[in-house]
C-alpha cells in the first residue's frame, strides 16, 4: 500500500526531526538517534513501542483518528503536516465542524517557556478537554497523561466534583455559569462534532446543577478568577487564573500565577521543583 509506505517514511522522518528537549524530555548523553527514540514517542503518544515499530515498518494498517491526533501532537506537527499524516493513513481529515484538537507549534512553545517558572499553564480545546500542560499543572491537578479523555475535561471534573479547587461563593457562581455558557457557544460553532452532545448528555445525567444551568440557555465565555487549589504535597495555594479564549485552533489557554513574594508563590515553586525531579527520575 503506497499510502502506508509514505506514512511509515514520514513518521520516521518526523521522529528523527523532533528533539527531546522540544517535547519536555532531557536530551541525555550518547544518543544514537538525532531525534526521539521509539520508546519516547510511544510514551508521549500513549501507545506501545511495538505499535510504533509496526507503524514505521508499514505493518500496522488503518491507525485510528485518535492515534493520529496523538502522534501529530507528540511530534509537534503543523496543521499542514497533520493533514498529510491523516491523508496517507487513509483517514478523514478533521472537518471544520469538529472541535480542533491539534495543538499548534506556537502554543507548544508558549507552554515550554513556562517549564522552569512557578506558573501553571495548560491548553484546552473549545469544549475544555485538556490537550497540553506544563509540569506545574500536572503537580497541581494530577498527571493528565494517566487520565481518560473524559477525566481531562475541566467541565466534567468541575460539575462531577473531582477537581481540587474552591472559589468564593461569588466566583463559584460566575465560574459555573461561564463554563456552561462557553460549552454552549462551542456547541453552536461545531454542530457536526459527535463528542459535544455526548459530553453534554453525560453532564446532564451526572450533575443536576449543570442540567439546571444548561436548561436556562446560558451563553458566554470564561473570565479571569481567583481560586484556592488544594494539594497533598504543599497544602492550599491561592492562584489567579487568567483565561485566554479564541487562540489558535479556537483553543483556550489558562495561566495560573501567584502573588510575587508570597507564601503561595513559594509553595508553587516547590511543586515545580518536585514535578521536574519526578520527570527526570
Amino acid at each position: 500500500m503506497e499510502g502506508m509506505d509514505e506514512f511509515a517514511q514520514i513518521l520516521r522522518a518526523w521522529r528523527d526531526r523532533a528533539r527531546p528537549e522540544d517535547v519536555g524530555l532531557p536530551p541525555g548523553l550518547n544518543r544514537r538517534t538525532p531525534g526521539l527514540r521509539r520508546e519516547e514517542l510511544a510514551l508521549i503518544a500513549g501507545v506501545s513501542v511495538d505499535y510504533i515499530v509496526r507503524l514505521e515498518q508499514g505493518r500496522a494498517r488503518n491507525p485510528s483518528p485518535q492515534l493520529l491526533t496523538s502522534l501529530a501532537r507528540a511530534l509537534r506537527l503543523t496543521d499542514a503536516e497533520r493533514d498529510h499524516l491523516f491523508r496517507v493513513a487513509g483517514a478523514a481529515i478533521p472537518s471544520a465542524g469538529h472541535v480542533p484538537r491539534h495543538v499548534t507549534p506556537s502554543a507548544r512553545r508558549m507552554v515550554d517557556r513556562f517549564r522552569n517558572a512557578p506558573v501553571a499553564v495548560a491548553v484546552h480545546t473549545a469544549i475544555y478537554e485538556l490537550v497540553l500542560w506544563n509540569p506545574v499543572w500536572a503537580a497541581l491537578f494530577g498527571d493528565p497523561s494517566s487520565q481518560t479523555r473524559l477525566e481531562r475535561n475541566v467541565a466534567w471534573r468541575y460539575f462531577e466534583g473531582s477537581i481540587p479547587v474552591t472559589h468564593t461563593l461569588e466566583d463559584d457562581e460566575a465560574y459555573a455559569r461561564d463554563l456552561v455558557g462557553h460549552l454552549r457557544s462551542a456547541a453552536g460553532r461545531y454542530p457536526d462534532d459527535p463528542e459535544i452532545p455526548r459530553l453534554i448528555d453525560r453532564l446532564i445525567r451526572a450533575s443536576p446543577d449543570f442540567a439546571r444551568r444548561w436548561k436556562a440557555g446560558t451563553v458566554g465565555e470564561l473570565r479571569s478568577s481567583r481560586k484556592t487549589v488544594h494539594t497533598d504535597l504543599v497544602g492550599d495555594i491561592v492562584v489567579d487564573c487568567d483565561t485566554f479564549t479564541g487562540g489558535p485552533g479556537d483553543q483556550t489557554i489558562v495561566i495560573m500565577t501567584t502573588a510575587p513574594g508570597s507564601e503561595d508563590e513559594q509553595k508553587l515553586d516547590l511543586l515545580r521543583v518536585i514535578a521536574l525531579q519526578e520527570l527526570q527520575s
